[in-house]
């Protein structure tokens, strides 16, 4: 099985810990997306999505265990294709909720804003390597 190579972007928010970043690729656009290996399931901006998907949109009113944030609106959506790195991901089942708590706090500390969290479903899906050495992600295609 082929492995790629993916950058990561450490940041300490505070001296509270360190966060992992990784940029993304979606609706042709580069973003920043949180990589949480305890997050059930990847997530991504609510605003993002409805900005792109309005019409293919479920919403439903649920707690979502991806994060264990509050019970919050959320909605359900396909996404055509997800880039992290040159790993393409084609049709990705996703849910969204509002992540601009998330995104404000980390601009406030002068890092870049949020628009996803990756988790655990792609992480297991490629087997996923965090090399903290060399700040990598590495990812089975």
């Amino acid at each position: 099985m082929k492995t790629i190579s993916v950058p990561l972007k450490l940041i300490n928010l505070q001296d509270d810990g360190f966060h992992l970043l990784v940029e993304i690729v979606v609706f042709k656009q580069k973003y920043f997306a949180v990589l949480d290996t305890g997050a059930s399931r990847s997530v991504f901006d609510k605003a993002l999505i409805e900005q792109h998907l309005s019409k293919t949109l479920q919403v439903s009113e649920e707690i979502n265990a991806a994060t264990l944030f509050t019970t919050t609106t959320t909605v359900q959506a396909t996404i055509p294709e997800v880039k992290i790195g040159k790993l393409k991901i084609k049709n990705y089942e996703t849910v969204a909720f509002d992540l601009q708590s998330v995104s404000d706090t980390y601009q406030q500390f002068g890092h870049p804003p949020i628009m996803s969290i990756i988790g655990g479903d792609i992480l297991m899906q490629h087997k996923a390597i965090i090399d903290y050495s060399t700040l990598e992600l590495i990812l089975n295609k």
